[in-house]
């Protein structure tokens, strides 16, 4: 088989969206998790609300949020989901020094959630670099990573700590 068994390609190797129609609609859950890693200085502006361009981790929730809704028009091959619930929580870590991003989704549909998780993290990161770039251009964006998805026909999922 030409697409090595991956679902997203059909037996001539083309690139296919998937037909999730004779599946069952289940309650579905996915989380990510992310990190920004910036300078203690930056980490300190963000926390102290002194970016210029004002509430940072407001702005880059909402940018998650609106993020996973989009998700289908970002992947190619991805489902339009009615997405039922976005949690995006941001917190400082001085330890990194950064902020670390978590995003839940939930839906009642006939496929997952975890792209719609993950870019809510991808885009709230990028959002949170695109605040507070002109103090820091050296920040990292890292350890985007699908941490719990559960539902449907695979189970449950748990990423190892």
């Amino acid at each position: 088989m030409a697409g090595g068994g991956l679902t997203h390609f059909d037996a001539g190797g083309n690139a296919q969206m998937v037909d999730v129609s004779a599946k069952p609609v289940t309650d579905r859950i996915a989380v990510a998790r992310g990190s920004v890693i910036m300078q203690a200085g930056t980490l300190d502006l963000i926390r102290e609300g002194r970016a210029k361009k004002g509430d940072v981790l407001g702005v880059a929730r909402l940018a998650g949020i609106m993020a996973a809704k989009k998700t289908s028009d970002l992947v190619p091959l991805c489902h339009p989901l009615p997405v039922t619930g976005v949690t995006v929580d941001l917190w400082p870590d001085p330890a990194l020094p950064g902020v670390v991003i978590e995003a839940t989704v939930r839906t009642g549909g006939q496929t997952g959630v975890e792209m719609e998780a993950l870019t809510a993290v991808s885009i709230a990161a990028l959002t949170i670099y695109d605040m507070v770039k002109a103090v820091e251009k050296s920040m990292t964006i890292t350890d985007i990573r699908l941490i719990l998805k559960d539902g449907g026909k695979s189970g449950r999922y748990e990423a190892k700590r």
